[in-house]
């Protein structure tokens, strides 16, 4: 049985087309299990029902015909109760029911599987035996609850990549689908879908039509040909040092690329008018699926050449392209995993909004989003990225949804929340230049989080008082290798000039978790407990003290630098990168260099540290905690996972809890205390955390003006209340609850989330309002 569960499995994941994998399905598990009946029942989000989608042993006819409620039958009552049924008897339980037009009223015994998804039931299958009194047993129920894990996955893709092209699971037209993810960065963009793939990275190629097939079928001759001459190379270099068995390698390579062979058929593809990549892509897989379906272990790991010669030929097509891709003008960026580099390749002022499938709305890029006022969505774990490209698309940062066909009335309703956004930060401009100061006189200096050059010119827009992060690893992931520390200095003196004679507070290099350098590649299996931040620098003095050296010499007349130490776990660690800072300070001052000794301070970001804050508050010169990765390592949740996204409160007890003790503690020995994490942006964060006693707020330049109309609109006596009560709940939505409510009484709702949301038009829909048909499809 297992090794015919490998078999299928291996199938399925080779398969595209969702038709061919339920049918698949059906009659391999039929043959397998030794049943007369196997079927498989989809979910129709329009109608409600579940329809008969592939079937072997009842009548063929009755396919995409049978359709049963939730509330009919046995397979509706799997379906409800999401667990299998097994019935030796299916005749007699109480919600048994006949459909004649399958010929099912033969059959008694009775098993069926729900298949789910992400908590979402797609779908139900079932295997039925006529022969009296047959029970399956535990092994057979176990056989089909994989079964119908796997094909859970295959259906849930397969649905998304009809709803993009406008398809119901049915066939039946669908317009205004929507893609839950999550939040990235708040807003809403109206765009087209530009999807960026990583090189010679097959599975990432996304979909196209080319429009010159004769130069297309050139191109990918040019490639085989290319490949062929880099396999006789490579084989005649290799020839001395290999067995005549181990030769016969680089034969079977050349074989393959006969023209009767793959090449043939991407070239027939072409044919049909697909690009040269997507068509290669399709072969390749077809190639791989059929040679992992093979007995012989030897023709299976035939599989793993097949994508090896199809990486290879993929990186030929790809030499002598433009490195960037065509922008439209309102560009929605696309991608497997967006990075910061890729944000920069879009030409400024096309980028509206980002989708990336893998990460969360604390991801790094997301943090990089907000900063620039993108609206984003993260984590659509089961998206096709590949049908996205060219696709018109809308992003709702705010719920964290995308809408694939859209219609004009959802284009309409989303172009009103854009115009509805634009007044309010229009409202806000007068803010600019007034202080930040409570109803009864409490000041709180607002400072502003930034790692791009774009970044300054809107934060000193917005009234930003200082830098409270920047955040020194962007010019080093836009590089090719590590920046030099002339190039180094450049970068900071902009940052230190921009805000003159303001403070700006560098964060040495943090690179490792979610922040990764192609050049300089950190392995690891869990990277968030791994070699980051001064763990790195601190094993690479070399790295750090160029760094410094280079911050240093920026500040030469300014004196406004502050230099910020990140993953600190422990005092020995600081007293380490204190002896090397001075160091460079006396280096930089041995050339000539007139400046005083910067300050010093360190990031709380790791639990161990809010414990030893008096320790190390007396050896520095200031604290600012960075509640994402705070929040992160206190609740155990990788903040770029997806599907732990909703355990992520920054509202949560033990957090707030944790930013108390630490203001507290700080004040205690004296030193001054900020935060620099996205709770400081948050509209109720920032009360709270005025109320704990912080000394300033820093944040992404977007929100600035929201916050600062928010601390002029309250009195610090009122958050002192507020925080009193939230901190005896237990509950981090009952919390965000509480502080929400008391900002909409007093008359900040508008800064919580948009007046209207995506769900009030779905409602609309559902009031038989004039909008569109299927609002109410979710993948």
């Amino acid at each position: 049985m297992l090794s015919t569960l490998r078999s299928i499995v291996q199938e399925l994941n080779g398969i595209n087309n969702l038709q061919e994998a339920l049918d698949t399905i059906a009659s391999r598990v039929q043959a397998a299990m030794q049943t007369e009946v196997c079927s498989v029942y989809l979910y129709d989000q329009q109608s409600g029902c579940y329809v008969l989608k592939a079937t072997e042993g009842l009548y063929k006819d009755a396919v995409g015909q049978v359709r049963i409620a939730p509330s009919e039958g046995l397979v509706g009552l799997v379906g409800t109760r999401e667990e299998p049924i097994n019935l030796e008897d299916a005749q007699s339980h109480p919600r048994n029911r006949y459909f004649p037009e399958t010929g099912e009223e033969r059959f008694r015994s009775f098993l069926g599987v729900p298949i789910i998804h992400h908590r979402r039931v797609l779908g139900v299958i079932v295997v039925q035996e006529s022969q009296n009194q047959r029970c399956f047993d535990e092994g057979e129920e176990a056989f089909l609850v994989t079964i119908s894990a796997q094909l859970a996955g295959v259906i849930a893709h397969s649905e998304a990549t009809g709803a993009i092209g406008g398809l119901s699971i049915t066939g039946d037209q669908a317009r205004d689908v929507v893609f839950s993810g999550v939040a990235g960065s708040p807003g809403v963009a109206i765009g087209t879908g530009v999807v960026i793939f990583p090189p010679a990275d097959l599975d990432s190629v996304p979909n196209k039509r080319c429009e010159d097939i004769d130069s297309e079928i050139q191109r990918f001759r040019d490639a085989v040909t290319s490949v062929r001459e880099d396999v006789e190379q490579v084989g005649e270099r290799l020839a001395p040092q290999l067995r005549p068995e181990e030769q016969a390698l680089f034969e079977v390579y050349l074989r393959m690329l006969h023209d009767h062979a793959l090449p043939g058929e991407v070239e027939n593809r072409i044919q049909d008018g697909s690009w040269a990549q997507g068509a290669l892509k399709d072969v390749v897989n077809q190639y791989v699926r059929h040679f992992e379906m093979m007995g012989d272990l030897y023709l299976r790991e035939r599989a793993v050449d097949i994508r090896d010669l199809g990486r290879r030929l993929l990186s030929h097509l790809q030499e002598g392209e433009p490195e960037t891709p065509e922008f439209p003008d309102n560009t929605i960026l696309v991608s497997d995993e967006l990075t910061p580099a890729m944000l920069g390749e879009v030409p400024q002022g096309q980028l509206v909004g980002l989708v990336s499938v893998r990460g969360s709305g604390n991801s790094h890029v997301a943090i990089l989003a907000r900063a620039m006022g993108v609206p984003t969505v993260m984590g659509l774990v089961d998206i096709p990225v590949a049908q996205l490209d060219g696709r018109e698309m809308i992003v709702d940062g705010y719920e964290g949804q995308i809408f694939a066909s859209p219609s004009m009335e959802l284009k309409t309703f989303f172009e009103s929340i854009i115009e509805e956004e634009q007044e309010l930060v229009r409202g806000l401009e007068e803010l600019r230049d007034k202080p930040c100061k409570t109803l009864d006189g409490h000041r709180m200096p607002l400072y502003v989080n930034t790692g791009l050059i774009t970044d300054v010119v809107r934060s000193l827009n917005h009234g930003a008082e200082g830098i409270g992060l920047y955040r020194t690893e962007v010019p080093f992931m836009i590089n090719e290798r590590f920046p030099s520390e002339q190039e180094q200095r450049a970068y900071y003196r902009e940052q230190l000039e921009a805000f003159a004679p303001a403070d700006v507070t560098m964060r040495t290099l943090d690179i490792g978790g979610d922040k990764a350098l192609s050049y300089f590649p950190i392995v690891e299996e869990n990277p968030f407990l791994g070699w980051r931040g001064i763990r790195v620098t601190l094993d690479h003095p070399e790295i750090f003290l160029v760094q410094i050296r280079a911050m240093i010499k920026a500040s030469e007349g300014l004196d406004n630098l502050r230099i910020m130490l990140p993953m600190v776990s422990n005092v020995s660690e600081i007293e380490e990168a204190q002896h090397l800072i001075y160091r460079a300070w006396h280096e930089v001052r041995g050339e000539g260099y007139k400046l005083a000794m910067p300050q010093v301070g360190v990031m709380i970001e790791i639990p161990a540290a809010v414990y030893q804050i008096r320790e190390i508050a007396s050896r520095v010169d200031f604290i600012s905690v960075g509640s994402n990765d705070l929040t992160q390592y206190l609740l155990a949740v990788d903040r770029n996972n997806p599907r732990v996204a909703s355990l992520y409160h920054s509202y949560h007890p033990a957090v707030l809890e944790a930013l108390c003790q630490v203001a507290q503690d700080c004040h205690d020995v004296g030193k001054p205390v900020s935060i620099c994490g996205e709770l400081a942006g948050d509209p109720g964060g920032a009360i709270l955390l005025m109320a704990m006693g912080y000394d300033a707020l820093s944040m992404n330049a977007a929100n600035l003006p929201k916050i600062k109309s928010i601390i002029r609109g309250v009195d610090l006596e009122m958050a002192r209340q507020l925080l009193a009560e939230v901190l005896t709940m237990d509950s981090p939505h009952v919390i965000r609850s509480c502080v929400e409510l008391r900002l909409r009484n007093l008359g900040f709702g508008r800064y919580i989330r948009p007046e209207r949301s995506a769900s009030q038009f779905n409602e609309s829909v559902a009031q038989g309002e004039p909008t569109t048909a299927a609002t109410s499809s979710r993948h």
